[in-house]
């Protein structure tokens, strides 16, 4: 095996794969980054300078080949820095990743320093550029202009994000005279590794820049620890540490073991310092539920720290979607991206936010680090049991010294000199730990008196000794120093004692940033063990296979929601509801499905363990919904792991060490990082153990898959499944950085236009099959029923995905909502429109009228216009982005979604003028497939806008409709009607006797009706209508067909069917009548959306009914006793289910208790049967009749016995109430009021034997009613008894005027 390929071989096991230097490139000069956004309004010292890698070392790694445009561009994000010595000249550092396109992370770790410009060609193009600045303002009028206006959003977003300027630059600092001034140009020190060892990444360059800086050379030559690094400094095995050596002191770095959580090395303590416990829960949220998420910081180290803490607290979860914590400036037109993201943005020192025009903000986390706030989307649900973890939280950092409420990072980490010291790197102090101190500092310093840890032993500590003690030799150490002569073996004992005395306190800084990492995490990762410990018992194992699961992944439903959530508590559910809709859950539970048939994925190897291990101890009854909160319980031990580990080390590197260099090289100067020689770095030692011992378990893998490869599908094909399931709702996970070419840009905008199209299709699908219900099942698509939460949460999801559509591509940003802000160009048009043509009737215009869903209703305005100022009437709501769901509710709940929208887009020029070419709404194709996917929703009934909007105030139609003789349809008397929905009831409203209107039927037959109008707070869906009268005047009598309310808002129209009189005299008597409402198709309606509505409301008893089950001699069908008694089991089925349904989702209990199929109805049929009531030529008798003859009897009699004497007294006295109450509510009416009151109390089992045994019995009904067969009656009691388990309360339009 080649050096080169023993190299290779040896990366996958190998701490840092790459080291690259980056800097200006003596031999091209100055040249201008136009991608970063250049302004010649700035001085040249502020300006934006292209960098470029000038080395990297190897050349190649063949599984991580170097990304050289990508390093370049993420080590100097912002290009050259220039600076004079009048400036802060400290260096920084910062970290860095690159993900792949399959989700793989790849970091980098950057020490950028300020070096001398020796090259006089750059000298004298600065000094140019200078004097033509200084030649420009001086004539120009306004001197002092930074930055000019832009019209583009992202033009601003350049100009906003310009380079930082030092707190100390001023108007002379930015200035530059070769004569007098020194120039200084930014180069930065890469280590490009696997794993996110950053600590050790940031000792190991600073203690390679302090090499080139002090005044004594180094011990080695630079390309010896450059080569140390690269291939002799292995990674620690799992859950092991490992020392290396820098080129002063050692470096020490551990590794989780395959049980604990993963490795993170970010410190958390910084995260909170710098947004606070509630800040930071409140950004884990937003990234739980896969918003957009924009960090914003001066310092690309906080931006870094920042996104890398909140990801890695997502355990056992993964982000999904576009993650770049540091956007470079030259991508900043990614900002644009229509999908989740988590970026990270720079901003200009002194930048108001307010200025920061972002491309869209309707679903946007907005995180200013460095003034502590976060801005919220809006519906944000907050996090379970959130006062309790914040506490919870609170404590662990409070017992290691952090404050939870946040503010600026302190500024007490410590340095070993001012090199080190970087303004992004600061850390939190820790107060008040002298003790714990005392004995980590003490174990460290017997670690490094152990010779087996590479430290100085007992002879190299006496040799040490003596040269320290000896004037003499000191005096000659010092000569040899002057003639030249390094006596690098006694530096090297001197860096080793050093480390003894500085490197104590910053090993404690490190060990404390460990131990509340670890243990912050613990507690994060232990919410989600409580909360999710028993999701293995709703996944849905549906493939025998993994090759057919691949395959029809999209189709298969994989995890049971709507159980899931029921089995959860109450305040869970707002959240969870969305949780388990995002890409990161569902990925989730595809690894788990996966495990069944290939290894576990590592996280949810580790969460399943916890599980596993959390029942043993605590074994939780999945059955039982309990919100309390549960604290972490073994934090101590995860901390205690990682002490033992950096106290006690396992492995140690290789020393740095000489090697095969021609004499001579290696010879740098001091100030100036030198070129390293390529030739000894490019290639790996050939006999390495670590090259060594990778190689051959690179070979067992190979002989192990060649075995395999049979069994298995092809390596390429599964890989490709593996993608397109893992990419359903997700677009790119990382932008392209080796090449912004325009075609390349226009690629990833392609790649977005189809992302959001498949988003748009599997969103609308999902809603449908939800919706469809048991038809849906039937079909072989899985779950049976929706609930409320589930279904607003789907709504709220498809308003996020129109407003990412929206904001695809947009010219100039306006208002935080691109969807409402386009709506308002199109009013604007459109109402100019109106009023040039207000004279002539708009024939073709955007607004038409529905025809008349039925006699006497006149047809109702549609139009976008119509719908938006609806919605801008709405006092209730505030802001664009809530105006903008709001509309999208109302027109999905009119079945208008579609239609409106393709009409908005119906207006070309106005598209043009708002988008770009490449826009999404600018794609034909796509758009109309869209517009096609948004039509479906159609087919079924959606209440998103009622259900939501509950307080708002909404007119309402109501139309009475009498029977169509005309002679019955006009009454003298004074009529009042009470409409009442799930939300409330309008109260009762007296119609005026003067609204008597006339309307025409088809066939132009003359129709009379009473139309009203009245506004009330939002009602809800409606349920009943009380209707009645005063009996006043000559034409009293009234026969009613049905009374139609309409909402004005959505245009549901609910009818209320009657059928029968109210009048004294006529009928039963009654003067008002409780209807029960049925809602109406839409007038038009396609035939595919007739054939999947949801089942239509129960009606109210009508005329035809009541003739059947009340004369003998009526045509009607009259039931025979087995469906009589089959209609009371259902009746009583219903409201049993009723109650098992979740309680904001139960709907009306009035129309199942007196609806057409209802307990009322069946009850009534029981008493019809075999009833003695068609007399010929005297008076209908009625139900009501025979009970109060019954009772009569009852209460004249004294032979019951104690118990039943008890019910006798009850159906007497509730008899009477009835009977005395002042409402005019007939007989019929009243047998309803006294069934409703019995089943209310329990009472209906009771009283039924007494009216069966009682002697009028006899005389009203015959021989083969149901009421006289003993056992048909007493299964009906055993039915009622049922329902004494549920709280049956009665609507008050029952029950007014009824004391008891």
């Amino acid at each position: 095996m080649s050096a080169s390929s023993a190299a290779c071989g040896a990366a996958p096991c190998r701490f840092a794969h790459y080291f690259a230097v980056c800097g200006v490139d003596a031999e091209t000069g100055l040249e201008p980054d136009e991608l970063a956004g250049e302004n010649f309004e700035q001085s040249p010292l502020r300006r934006t300078f292209k960098s470029k890698v000038l080395a990297h070392y190897p050349e190649t790694v063949e599984w991580n080949p170097f990304d050289q445009d990508a390093v370049n561009m993420l080590c100097m994000p912002k290009g050259l820095s220039f600076r004079t010595q009048a400036e802060d000249l400290r260096p920084h550092f910062h970290s860095f990743l690159i993900t792949r396109e399959d989700g793989s992370r790849t970091y980098g770790f950057v020490h950028t320093f300020y070096e001398e410009v020796t090259s006089p060609q750059i000298r004298s193009a600065m000094q140019t550029l200078h004097q033509m600045h200084h030649a420009q303002h001086s004539s120009a009028s306004n001197p002092t202009s930074s930055s000019s206006s832009s019209s583009s959003s992202m033009d601003s977003l350049a100009s906003s994000v310009d380079e930082v300027d030092s707190p100390s630059s001023s108007s002379s600092s930015s200035s530059y005279d070769a004569s007098r001034d020194t120039l200084y140009v930014s180069k930065a020190l890469c280590l490009v590794t696997p794993m996110p060892f950053m600590h050790a990444c940031r000792r190991f360059l600073a203690q390679l820049h302090r090499a080139v800086t002090g005044a004594a050379a180094p011990p080695l030559p630079l390309e010896s620890y450059v080569h140390n690094i690269l291939y002799e400094v292995p990674l620690p095995p799992p859950g092991r540490s490992l020392k290396f050596h820098g080129v002063h002191e050692p470096i020490v770095c551990q590794r989780p073991g395959p049980g604990e959580l993963p490795l993170a090395d970010f410190p958390l303590g910084d995260a909170f310092a710098l947004l606070g416990a509630e800040n930071l829960l409140q950004l884990f949220t937003c990234t739980l539920l896969e918003m957009q998420i924009l960090l914003y910081s001066q310092d690309y180290q906080r931006l870094m720290t920042v996104a890398e803490c909140i990801t890695t607290l997502l355990f056992p979860f993964q982000w999904q979607h576009v993650y770049v914590p540091i956007l470079p400036a030259s991508l900043l037109h990614f900002l644009d991206a229509p999908v989740p993201y988590l970026m990270g943005l720079q901003s200009k020192e002194g930048t108001d936010r307010s200025k920061l025009e972002l491309p869209q903000e309707a679903n946007l986390c907005f995180v200013d680090i460095d003034n502590h706030c976060v801005e919220l989307p809006e519906d944000f649900p907050q996090f379970p049991n959130k006062a309790q973890f914040i506490q919870e939280l609170s404590d662990v950092l409070q017992q290691l010294g952090l404050s939870p409420n946040g503010g600026t990072a302190a500024t007490t980490t410590v340095s070993r000199t001012a090199a080190t010291t970087t303004p992004g790197d600061s850390a939190p102090s820790t107060p008040g730990r002298e003790r714990k101190a005392a004995t980590a500092a003490a174990a460290l310093r017997r670690l490094e008196d152990d010779g087996r840890n590479g430290n100085l032993g007992g002879e190299e500590r006496a040799v040490l000794e003596l040269l320290q003690g000896n004037a003499t030799l000191e005096r000659l150490q010092a000569l040899a120093r002057r003639t030249g002569v390094t006596v690098a073996r006694v530096d090297a004992l001197r860096a080793g004692v050093g480390v003894q005395h500085r490197g104590t306190a910053e090993d404690e800084e490190e060990l404390r940033n460990a131990k509340l990492n670890v243990q912050v995490r613990e507690v994060f990762a232990g919410r989600f063990a409580t909360m999710f410990a028993d999701y293995e018992a709703f996944v849905i194992q549906s493939a025998p296979d993994l090759e057919s699961w691949l395959t029809n992944r999209e189709q298969m439903h994989n995890f049971d929601k709507a159980s899931f959530l029921s089995d959860q508590p109450e305040p869970y559910l707002p959240f969870l509801s969305h949780f388990i809709e995002t890409q990161m859950f569902a990925t989730f539970i595809d690894n788990k499905i996966m495990s069944q048939w290939e290894e576990k994925e590592p996280l949810l190897r580790v969460f399943d363990g916890r599980i596993d291990k959390a029942r043993l101890y605590n074994v939780r009854v999945p059955s039982m919904r309990s919100s309390s909160y549960q604290r972490c319980t073994h934090l101590k031990e995860a901390a205690q792991a990682i002490e033992q580990r950096l106290l006690k080390i396992d492995h140690t590197a290789i020393h740095p060490h000489l090697l095969d260099m021609k004499i001579g090289q290696g010879r740098y100067e001091q100030g100036f990082f030198p070129k390293l020689q390529a030739h000894v770095l490019n290639a790996g030692p050939t006999n390495n153990k670590w090259a060594h011992r990778t190689a051959t378990a690179q070979r067992r893998k190979d002989r192990h898959r060649q075995q395999t490869e049979h069994l298995t599908l092809d390596n390429d094909l599964k890989e490709r499944y593996m993608q397109e399931a893992r990419s359903l709702g997700q677009n790119l996970r990382q932008p392209k950085l080796s090449d912004l070419s325009p075609a390349v840009i226009a690629q990833t905008n392609w790649k977005f236009v189809e992302g959001l199209l498949k988003e748009c299709r599997l969103k609308t699908k999902r809603m449908l099959v939800e919706k469809l219900g048991r038809e849906a099942v039937e079909l072989g698509h899985g779950e049976a029923s929706i609930t409320g939460l589930e279904e607003n949460t789907l709504i709220a999801s498809l308003c996020d995905l129109l407003e990412r559509i929206w904001s695809h591509g947009l010219q100039v940003k306006q208002g935080k909502s691109a969807l409402w802000s386009h709506l308002l160009h199109y009013q604007a048009r459109e109402e100019k429109v109106e009023q040039q043509k207000a004279e002539s009737p708009v024939s073709n215009g955007p607004e038409r009228r529905k025809s008349e869903s039925a006699i006497g209703m006149p047809g109702l305005r549609v139009s976008v216009l119509q719908d938006m100022r609806h919605i801008q009437s709405m006092s209730e709501i505030k802001t664009e982005v809530g105006r903008a769901r709001a509309w999208i509710r109302l027109s999905l709940e009119k079945k208008l979604l579609s239609q409106h929208l393709k009409q908005l887009l119906s207006r070309q020029a106005l598209t043009k003028k708002l988008y770009k070419r490449y826009a999404f709404l600018r794609c034909e194709e796509e758009k109309e497939q869209f517009l096609f996917h948004l039509l479906s929703l159609n087919a079924v009934d959606y209440f998103c806008f009622t259900s939501v909007f509950t307080t708002i105030m909404i007119p309402y139609r109501a139309v009475i409709i009498p029977i169509k003789k005309l002679s019955n349809a006009m009454t003298t008397s004074n009529p009042w009607v009470c409409v009442a929905g799930e939300l409330g009831d309008s109260g009762v409203m007296q119609i005026p006797k003067n609204v008597l209107e006339m309307s025409f039927d088809s066939a132009f037959r003359p129709h009379t009706h009473i139309s009203a109008m009245f506004k009330c707070q939002n009602l809800g869906k409606l349920t009943t209508v009380q209707l009645g009268h005063d009996n006043s005047g000559l034409l009293a009598k009234w026969l009613v067909d049905c009374v139609m309310v309409r909402n004005e808002i959505t245009g549901h129209t609910y009818k209320f069917p009657c059928g029968r009189w109210l009048g004294r005299g006529v009928d039963d008597g009654s003067l008002e009548r409780v209807l029960i409402g049925e809602l109406l198709a839409p007038s038009g309606e396609e035939d595919s959306g007739k054939g999947c509505r949801t089942p239509e409301l129960q009606r109210s008893p009508c005329q035809s009914r009541r003739i059947s089950i009340t004369t003998a001699g009526g045509r009607g069908h009259k039931p025979t006793s087995a469906q009589i008694q089959e209609s009371a089991s259902e009746a009583v089925n219903n409201i049993i289910k009723h109650f098992h349904k979740p309680e904001k989702e139960r709907g009306s209990l009035t129309i199942l208790l007196c609806g057409d199929s209802g307990l009322v109805a069946a009850l009534e049929l029981l008493f019809h049967h075999g009833f003695k009531s068609a007399r010929i030529f005297q008076k209908a008798v009625f139900v009501w009749d025979f009970v109060e003859k019954a009772v009569a009897y009852m209460e004249l009699g004294e032979h019951a016995e104690p118990p039943a004497a008890a019910s006798c007294q009850s159906l007497c006295r509730y008899t009477s109430a009835i009977t005395s109450t002042p409402r005019s509510i007939g007989k019929d009416g009243k047998f309803q009021l006294l069934v409703c009151l019995g089943a209310r109390d329990r009472l209906l089992p009771q009283w039924l034997p007494l009216l069966a045994d009682c002697p009028v019995l006899l005389r009203m009904y015959e021989d083969w009613a149901l009421l006289r067969d003993r056992a048909a009656v007493n299964t009906l009691i055993g039915l009622l008894e049922a329902l004494h388990d549920f709280p049956i309360t009665l609507d008050t339009s029952l029950v007014k005027g009824v004391d008891l």
